[in-house]
C-alpha cells in the first residue's frame, strides 16, 4: 500500500483522543510527533517532540519509516493555533511536500482542531491532504501549495555584500549582530551556497524581530528540489549540506527564489 496522508479534523481533546484512538490500536508500529502538552500523549503510542521548525519534520517520519521493515503509522501535528503566522506558512509548505516525500507503507494522520485554527486553515488542510476524516478529499490540491514571495526586510537592517573574496567576513559580520556559533555557522553555509551555486555573490541583511535574530541571504540562484534541506546528506557526501545545517540550528528556515531566510530565537539574559 503506498503512501497515505489523511487529516483529522476535531474539535477539542475529547473529540481528537476519539478520532486518534482507534488509529494507533493496530499491530503496525506507530509513531506520534505531536507538541509537548497535546492531548496524544495519552495514546498507547511511542512520542516525540514535533520540531519547532517545520523543515525538521519530514527527516523525523523518514527515520522513523526507514527502521521498520513493513506498514507503519504515524500521528503528526505540525499546526496548532499557538504557531506564529510565518511558522504556519511553513507548516502548510511541509504538509503538501510530505506527498511528495514518501512512497512506503506509511499511514499518516494529521490532526485539525477547528475549535481554535482559523477556518482558512482548515481549507488549506483540506488542500493538502488526499484524505480527510477517512473519506477521499474534494479539495485536494496536486499542484503544490503557493507560496507568496518573503516580505521586504525592515529598514535599517544591517547589510553586507560578499564574494569569494570577502566570503570570511560573512562569520564576523553575523557574530557582530548577536549571533551564537549555531547561528553564525548556518549563515557561513549559506553564503558558501551562494558563491559555489548563487553567481558567485550574495547579500546578507540581518535584523531583530519579537525576540529572534532574523537573516536573509541573497543571490541569483534558484533551488530547483522542493526537498532540498529535508535530505540528510550521506556521511561521505561532499556537498549538499548548507540548507541541512541551516534547518538544523535555526528555529525557521524559508526558501524562496533567490533568497534563503532563517530565524533563530535570540537568548535570553539569565536572570
Amino acid at each position: 500500500m503506498p503512501f497515505r496522508h489523511e487529516a483529522l479534523l476535531y474539535d477539542g481533546a475529547e473529540s481528537l483522543l476519539a478520532g486518534a484512538a482507534p488509529f494507533v490500536r493496530t499491530d503496525e508500529p506507530v509513531l506520534i510527533a505531536a507538541r509537548p502538552d497535546s492531548p496524544l500523549r495519552a495514546l498507547d503510542a511511542e512520542f516525540a517532540e514535533i520540531p519547532r521548525n517545520p523543515a525538521r519534520i519530514i527527516p523525523l517520519w523518514r527515520d522513523f519509516v526507514d527502521a521498520h521493515d513493513g506498514p507503519v503509522r504515524g500521528i503528526g501535528e505540525p499546526i496548532w493555533a499557538g504557531r506564529s503566522g510565518t511558522e504556519l506558512v511553513e507548516c502548510q509548505l511541509h504538509e503538501t511536500l510530505l506527498n511528495r516525500a514518501f512512497d512506503q507503507d506509511f499511514t499518516l494522520l494529521c490532526p485539525y482542531d477547528t475549535a481554535t485554527l482559523d477556518e482558512a486553515v482548515i481549507l488549506e488542510a483540506r488542500r493538502s491532504h488526499p484524505h480527510v476524516d477517512g473519506a477521499p478529499s474534494h479539495s485536494y490540491r496536486e499542484a503544490g501549495f503557493p507560496l507568496a514571495p518573503l516580505p521586504p526586510p525592515p529598514p535599517g537592517a544591517n547589510l553586507l555584500g560578499f564574494d569569494l573574496r570577502s566570503l570570511h567576513e560573512v562569520r564576523r559580520f553575523v557574530e557582530h549582530h548577536g549571533g551564537d556559533p549555531d547561528f553564525v555557522l548556518a549563515i557561513d553555509e549559506l553564503a558558501a551556497n551562494s558563491i559555489r551555486h548563487g553567481g558567485g555573490r550574495g547579500i546578507v541583511r540581518l535584523w531583530t524581530d519579537r525576540g529572534s535574530l532574523v537573516c536573509e541571504v541573497r543571490d541569483q540562484g534558484r533551488i530547483a528540489d522542493p526537498l532540498a534541506g529535508r535530505h540528510r546528506p550521506a556521511d561521505d557526501a561532499v556537498g549538499g549540506r548548507g540548507l541541512w545545517i541551516a534547518n538544523q540550528v535555526c528555529d525557521l528556515v524559508q526558501i524562496r527564489p533567490g533568497a534563503v531566510r532563517v530565524r533563530s530565537e535570540l537568548a535570553r539574559p539569565a536572570a
